[in-house]
C-alpha cells in the first residue's frame, strides 16, 4: 500500500487580494499576534520564504512527496486562510476561490493529489451549499474546518444540517484548530501552537461527543488532526465522568466508545505515543499526517511507523494509505 498523507496544506494566493486592507482581516493578525508573542511571531515570518515555494509549487512539493516516499496528499489549505470573520458575501467569494483553486490542484495531478476545500462555517447555512458544491462541483473529498468559528462551536445545533449533510455526501471533514482560546496566557515559547493548538482539538472532539453529534450522524467521517489532541491519551477521565455526573450522561455510549468514530493522523511524535493512540482508537481509525511544510511537522511518517513497537504488516499497510485510500475515495490510485 503506497502512502498517503492526510495532512498537508497549501496557501491559495488570490485569498490574500480578497481579504487585503479589510479592517477585520487586520484586526485577525493583530489578535494572532499577540497570542502567538514576539518571538514566535518573528520566527515564523523568518522562516516564510523556506514556507511559500512549499505551499504554492507543485514542483517542489512533488520532489519533496518523493524524497519521503508520499505516494498521494489529501491537500487543505492553511488554517491562517479560514477567514471565519467574513461576511456571507466576502464569504462566499473567499470558499469560491479557494475550491476553485484546489480542485484545480488535484486535477493538475490526479494521481498524486485530492483535496479538501473549505466553507464558511461562521454562517452554517451557507456553509451546507458550499459543502455540496466542493464535492459536486469542484470534485473535492471533503472539507477542512477548525475547532470552532468565532463563537460558534462545533457543537452548536445551528451545525447540525452542516454534518448531515456531511454524513449523507459521505464527505470527509477534516478538523483543524488554529490557535488557542487560551490566548495570551500561551503567548510565550510557542505554547499557542505547543499544547494550545492539541487542546481545541480536544475541546471540540470532547463537545462533539457528549453533544450527541455521532448518535445522530453514525455515518459521519471525520479526522481529527494532531492525533485527536489529548482526547485519546486521557479518555478515562471522561468515562468517569459519563458515570459519576448526570451532566455528563447525555449519549447512548460512554465517550471512550465514540473514539472509534473519529479517524486520527499520525501526528503524535514519538512510536510510543503513536503505539497508545493505535490502542485507543484502533489500527483502522489512525492515518498519515505531516503538516506538510510546517516546522511542526514531521518529514518522514513512514520512518516513524515502522519504529511503532508490534506493529504487524496488515497494520503499517492500514496506516501508510489503506485507511485513508478507503476514506479519501482514492484506492484506485493509492
Amino acid at each position: 500500500m503506497k502512502a498517503i498523507d492526510m495532512h498537508a496544506h497549501v496557501l491559495v494566493p488570490e485569498l490574500e487580494a480578497l481579504v487585503e486592507g479589510h479592517p477585520l482581516r487586520a484586526a485577525e493578525l493583530t489578535q494572532q499576534a499577540r497570542e502567538m508573542g514576539h518571538a514566535s511571531v518573528a520566527q515564523h515570518l523568518s522562516l516564510m520564504p523556506t514556507y511559500l515555494p512549499k505551499l504554492t509549487d507543485l514542483g517542489v512539493r512533488l520532489r519533496d512527496m518523493n524524497a519521503s516516499d508520499i505516494a498521494m496528499q489529501a491537500l487543505s489549505i492553511s488554517p491562517t486562510q479560514y477567514y471565519y470573520w467574513a461576511d456571507p458575501v466576502l464569504g462566499a467569494k473567499i470558499v469560491a476561490t479557494a475550491n476553485q483553486h484546489l480542485g484545480a490542484l488535484a486535477r493538475a495531478c490526479p494521481d498524486r493529489f485530492v483535496a479538501l476545500g473549505t466553507v464558511c462555517l461562521q454562517h452554517p447555512e451557507l456553509a451546507v451549499a458550499q459543502l455540496s458544491d466542493a464535492i459536486h462541483q469542484h470534485g473535492l473529498v471533503g472539507v477542512e474546518i477548525s475547532t470552532r468559528a468565532g463563537e460558534l462551536e462545533l457543537s452548536d445545533p445551528a451545525l447540525e444540517p452542516f454534518f448531515a449533510r456531511a454524513a449523507e455526501l459521505s464527505a470527509l471533514i477534516f478538523v483543524h484548530p488554529l490557535g488557542c482560546t487560551l490566548s495570551e496566557r500561551l503567548s510565550s515559547h510557542y505554547l499557542s501552537n505547543v499544547i494550545g493548538q492539541p487542546l481545541e482539538t480536544t475541546i471540540a472532539l470532547s463537545k462533539l461527543i457528549f453533544s450527541g453529534v455521532f448518535d445522530r450522524h453514525p455515518q459521519l467521517k471525520l479526522c481529527a488532526a494532531h492525533g485527536g489532541g489529548y482526547l485519546p491519551f486521557y479518555i478515562g477521565r471522561s468515562d468517569h465522568a459519563y458515570l459519576v455526573r448526570p451532566e455528563c450522561r447525555t449519549t447512548l455510549h460512554k465517550p471512550s466508545e465514540y473514539l472509534r468514530a473519529v479517524y486520527y493522523d499520525s501526528l503524535v511524535y514519538s512510536p510510543l505515543a503513536l503505539r497508545h493512540l493505535i490502542d485507543q482508537v484502533g489500527a483502522q481509525r489512525v492515518v498519515l499526517g505531516t503538516d506538510y511544510p510546517f516546522d511542526m511537522g514531521v518529514q518522514s511518517p513512514l520512518a516513524m511507523l515502522h519504529d511503532v513497537p508490534s506493529l504487524t504488516e496488515r497494520e503499517h499497510a492500514q496506516i501508510a494509505g489503506g485507511n485513508a485510500a478507503q476514506i479519501l475515495g482514492c484506492g484506485g490510485r493509492a
